[in-house]
């Protein structure tokens, strides 16, 4: 079977998986949390493969860690999947009742999505985390994971198909493209397809935008930035940039770029340094902070570079407005943060940054959908149509207007027999 008849048979299937209630869906959740338990040697067998085979392709040390599926990640999915079968299910909620006259009554009403593709980098979890939420919201979904975790994903599909069919999802619920050539099938199935998550750099985002007629919800780099003020407290400031850093550097909300208020950069500077050196992290900074601090000097392209690595590029900076500026020139629009004690400069930063993401005094790591309470994520789209931010099940929804009449028809209100009086209800 094509993928091009893979998805029409999926879309066919993607109303009986919208219609099945919630407690089968959770039930369905629960056996794969529970297979993933089960079988979790032979999953962790699976990665060692991956593991062996990058090694031996000489894989980039950022792509290998985010390959690698531990105990730990194990326990953080299956934990995701605790979360997301907890939350109220949120598929068929009515979102207002608008009665138009008497007798007729218009109803707007939360729905899958209905047939979604996911193309995803290397990482194991992403691929579990993905198939939960569609499941959670009744979509069915087509999965295509990076070639460097093809045996950890196919082990991992294969375990969560299994349990989400013998729970009573149809059979169509999910698939996993393994084939490099099947993204090219994929993008041709507009008529099957009703939306695409790619995940990874901005051009590869793009090139799926361009060739393909499915709507495109896009996960793309992350360049995500601190900028510290001139009012700013040293004992938040620290900890928050090497957390922002190093906590997963090779995550996509991980801090690149530090921007430094003038009047704060000698407060700041000799301990961030000590700490930088701590966590061997390579400062790459402008001339005015290299002349007094043992770093290397940043080129232009610093600042426009997702390292994903323990490298961080800093700057100077004359105000706040030219900190906002410079994070909507070379931002990826993800997520960014600033470190402040004075309200008005945190205020103006979240309203004039434009990023899906923007805090105050935190980690930019904060950015996940598991972390903000919506059990996992597809994604986190830098976007603003549609959904915007970690996507997790609210993301997958869209709605559907019911109306329901006793025989009315329009010619009588253009006529002005009747009026609407519009009242709504709910």
């Amino acid at each position: 079977m094509t993928i091009q008849e893979k998805a029409a048979a999926m879309k066919l299937d993607s109303s009986k998986m919208a219609a099945k209630p919630a407690e089968v869906r959770n039930g369905a959740l629960c056996n794969i949390k529970n297979s993933l338990l089960r079988n979790q040697q032979e999953i962790f067998d699976a990665n060692a493969q991956d593991l062996a085979e990058a090694e031996k392709n000489n894989i980039p040390e950022a792509v290998v860690k985010r390959l690698k599926f531990t105990e730990q990640k194990l326990l953080d999915v299956t934990k995701g999947i605790e979360n997301l079968i907890a939350l109220e299910d949120m598929v068929y909620e009515t979102q207002f009742v608008r009665e138009l006259d008497n007798g007729l009554t218009l109803v707007r009403e939360s729905c899958p999505i209905g047939v979604i593709g996911v193309i995803f980098e290397a990482r194991p979890d992403a691929l579990v985390q993905i198939a939960s939420l569609c499941i959670k919201s009744g979509n069915c979904a087509i999965l295509k994971g990076g070639s460097e975790t093809k045996n950890t994903n196919r082990i991992l599909f294969q375990l969560i198909y299994d349990a989400a069919v013998q729970s009573g999802l149809p059979e169509n619920c999910l698939f996993q493209a393994q084939l490099r050539d099947e993204i090219s099938a994929l993008l041709n199935c507009h008529e099957s397809v009703d939306l695409l998550i790619p995940r990874g750099s901005n051009a590869f985002v793009q090139y799926i935008m361009d060739n393909t007629k499915i709507p495109v919800m896009g996960h793309a780099d992350g360049l995500c930035h601190i900028y510290v003020d001139k009012e700013f407290d040293i004992e938040k400031a620290i900890p928050v940039i090497i957390d922002a850093k190093t906590q997963y550097t090779a995550a996509c909300n991980a801090v690149e770029t530090l921007l430094i208020h003038k009047d704060a950069l000698d407060a700041l500077m000799p301990r961030l340094c000590e700490a930088l050196k701590a966590h061997q992290i390579e400062l790459r900074a402008t001339q005015e902070i290299a002349d007094q601090y043992e770093c290397v000097l940043a080129v232009e392209e610093d600042f426009a570079t997702e390292y994903l690595d323990l490298i961080l590029s800093a700057k100077t900076v004359e105000n706040i407005e030219e900190a906002v500026n410079h994070i909507n020139r070379y931002g990826s629009h993800h997520t960014d943060c600033i470190i402040t004690e004075e309200q008005n400069a945190a205020e103006y930063f979240m309203k004039m940054v434009d990023s899906a993401g923007v805090y105050q005094n935190c980690s930019t790591r904060f950015a996940d959908g598991f972390r903000y309470g919506f059990g996992a994520e597809v994604g986190i789209s830098t976007g603003k149509i549609h959904a915007r931010g970690p996507v997790g099940i609210e993301g997958l929804l869209t709605y559907k207007y019911k109306l329901f009449g006793n025989g009315q028809i329009v010619a009588d209100y253009a006529s002005g027999k009747k009026q609407f009086h519009f009242k709504d209800i709910k």
